[in-house]
């Protein structure tokens, strides 16, 4: 378990811009120490850990120091292979949802770190559930995986302007997807 935090890092853990966390160093707001020699700021998890409280922010991602992902797709046996790779992987916590509207109402109360996202749901397209995500600003920092095996390379395109950070096509080895989650969040790709 990580006991020190560089500003990126903690931002990422209170879902804030790294200069908020900037700011709130450098006004002693949040305490921590620069790294001798360098300006570089570091912020220990005790004192993470008391800001996050005392500002009301969410502790969850710093307690399991797992990233939340959500898999969207009507294929159960797909959702719940990805979903078994994650939990074993050990980095994720996961939830699912097998349609879009079940996909928006987990959106906003689990506050996921990424979605894998089947972009052919029964009930709304994968297009218009990035466009929600991303007219949403509170979910800036969400990271949007779209997966399909009928996307041609034009769709794909319009996906990525929609504000999908990736695609993959279906069929995908799950190792496949790991390591681009791992990309998307900074996460070290742990090589097998």
């Amino acid at each position: 378990m990580k006991t020190v935090f560089t500003t990126g890092e903690a931002a990422k853990i209170c879902k804030v811009s790294q200069q908020t966390i900037i700011r709130c160093f450098d006004s002693g707001q949040l305490r921590g120490f620069r790294v001798p020699g360098s300006r570089f700021r570091r912020i220990p998890r005790d004192v993470l850990y008391k800001f996050m409280k005392e500002n009301s922010i969410p502790t969850d991602a710093l307690e399991s120091g797992r990233r939340k992902a959500l898999v969207v797709d009507d294929d159960v046996e797909l959702v719940e292979l990805i979903r078994d790779s994650l939990e074993a992987d050990g980095r994720f916590e996961v939830r699912i949802a097998n349609n879009g509207f079940d996909a928006g109402m987990m959106v906003r109360e689990y506050r996921p770190d990424i979605i894998v996202l089947d972009v052919m749901l029964p009930d709304i397209n994968g297009k218009e559930v990035c466009q929600r995500v991303r007219n949403d600003s509170t979910l800036d920092d969400v990271r949007i995986i779209c997966i399909s095996g009928m996307v041609e390379a034009d769709k794909i395109d319009e996906l990525k302007k929609a504000g999908a950070n990736d695609f993959l096509q279906k069929p995908f080895e799950v190792e496949t997807l790991v390591e681009r989650m791992c990309r998307l969040l900074d996460v070290e790709v742990m090589n097998s």
